[in-house]
């Protein structure tokens, strides 16, 4: 049976994940403007070589994120769904309907 202590963890974990995926997209943003800049400025090729590689992982980050993310937002839901039929009350329950709405918000966005 779930319970509120539960939904608060799943919660967490869906909060936690999505500012994950955030910092990495924000990185990525970061070294592509970083490798554009040195090669707009002729920089050595071991050095831009290694920026590009940096790149290639920062991007590599993102599906696993988002796999995570999906599979943290399936779970939430499936308790939040548990615990609505159980009748149980708690600031818990608003907290999770607002992260479900964040994160499906931000699936909406990333696929336009």
């Amino acid at each position: 049976m779930a319970t509120l202590r539960n939904l608060k963890i799943k919660t967490g974990t869906c909060k936690r994940i999505l500012k994950e995926l955030r910092s990495y997209e924000k990185e990525v943003e970061q070294e592509a403007a970083k490798t554009a800049d040195m090669k707009e400025k002729g920089a050595d090729p071991y050095d831009l070589k290694q920026q590009e590689n940096v790149l290639a992982e920062s991007r590599m980050m993102i599906p696993d994120c988002r796999k995570r993310l999906e599979a943290s937002l399936a779970d939430l839901k499936g308790t939040l769904e548990e615990i609505k039929e159980s009748n149980q009350q708690g600031p818990e329950i608003d907290e999770a309907q607002s992260i479900i709405t964040e994160v499906e918000s931000s699936f909406q966005t990333a696929e336009a």
